[in-house]
């Protein structure tokens, strides 16, 4: 006898998702709907609990999730999502960073649109943000409140698991999690390619990818590939507009921590104020420094890039991603380039 191969339920999720879009916009506007004050409180107040969230960047994440899941993005994901493997949900835990506001949204996302049971454990870091989305979500989203728990220890009676962390949680991970289906994520960064055409504009662009949140995504730029005779000034032209970093007390420690650190070892340094460049082949530069390479063929480039495949989240530029939009990730770009709904989608009771 032949049997129907399960599917995710297209109509609720697509309600649900636009419902989450609504919400998320009111906040970021400034103006939010009755059941979104509490997160519209969490956004003012995160910066009380981690000094990296101020309001201007949580609600630029907002906007750029409010762009994710725009109605035609939400109806091109969902329909070319794979079948189930079963109806029959099991428990997923979903371990979060807490590196950006709301990093952990997307497999959020990605679970409830399975129709899996989740469990959630947010990052210390996080200061409630996800918490209070999920909460306002759920108070106008059918399901959502009954589908997903927020372990407040350790995960527990997980069939399955998603973990996201640094270089040496994901180790830890992967001893811990190792013997139930899993992906783990560990510390990646993202990369430029200038090529020597580019214009003011694109290096404007550019500097949003560098300089949001603090440089602390996977998808901040933090390495950069420049022609041999390329002018360094040029970068340092279009980063003027990000001058106001030195506001901020915990980016100006690294930058004047890591500038005291290198003039002391005699490394040769260019710097603004706000940001040093350095000569480095290291894909991850620290906070308020910006690693660059000379190159004199692009072919030395793509052996560079490809042989570093696995610290890439991202690259920008020739051969990537348009200039600027780096931080506006959409529905199918999956972290780590593995992707989430296949796996969850793959998954058995």
């Amino acid at each position: 006898m032949l049997t129907e191969t399960p599917k995710v339920d297209v109509e609720r999720a697509r309600k649900l998702l636009l419902d989450l879009a609504a919400g998320l916009q009111s906040v970021a506007e400034g103006q939010p709907q009755k059941s979104w004050l509490p997160l519209a409180a969490a956004v003012e107040g995160a910066v009380n609990l981690n000094g990296w969230f101020t309001p201007e960047q949580v609600k630029f994440s907002l906007k750029a999730w409010v762009k994710a899941l725009q109605p035609e993005a939400v109806d091109a994901w969902l329909t070319g999502l794979p079948a189930k493997s079963t109806d029959s949900p099991i428990t997923v835990g979903i371990v979060m960073a807490g590196n950006i506001p709301f990093v952990g949204l997307h497999d959020l996302i990605c679970g409830v649109v399975s129709g899996h049971r989740i469990q959630i454990k947010p990052s210390r870091d996080d200061a409630g943000l996800i918490a209070a989305l999920l909460s306002c979500w759920s108070e106008g989203a059918p399901g959502v409140q009954e589908q997903v728990t927020i372990a407040e220890a350790a995960l527990s009676d997980y069939d399955a698991v998603i973990a996201t962390g640094s270089r040496n949680s994901g180790r830890y991970f992967q001893h811990y999690f190792g013997k139930v289906p899993h992906i783990i994520r560990g510390q990646r960064t993202s990369v430029a390619v200038l090529d020597g055409s580019e214009t003011h504009e694109d290096m404007c662009a550019l500097a949003e990818d560098i300089f949001r949140y603090f440089g602390l995504g996977c998808r901040n730029v933090t390495q950069v590939f420049v022609p041999r005779d390329f002018d360094l000034d040029r970068l340092f032209a279009a980063f003027a507009d990000w001058g106001q970093m030195a506001q901020h007390s915990r980016y100006y420690n690294n930058y004047t921590y890591h500038k005291a650190l290198w003039l002391m070892e005699a490394v040769d340094l260019l710097e603004n104020g706000f940001v040093l460049l350095k000569e480095d082949a290291d894909w991850v530069s620290p906070v308020g420094a910006l690693h660059y390479q000379r190159y004199d063929a692009l072919t030395e480039v793509e052996t560079r890039i490809e042989e570093g495949a696995d610290n890439i989240q991202c690259r920008v530029g020739t051969g990537g991603v348009a200039f600027g939009s780096a931080q506006y990730p959409g529905l199918k770009d999956y972290a780590d380039g593995v992707d989430t709904m296949d796996f969850l989608l793959a998954l058995e009771a």
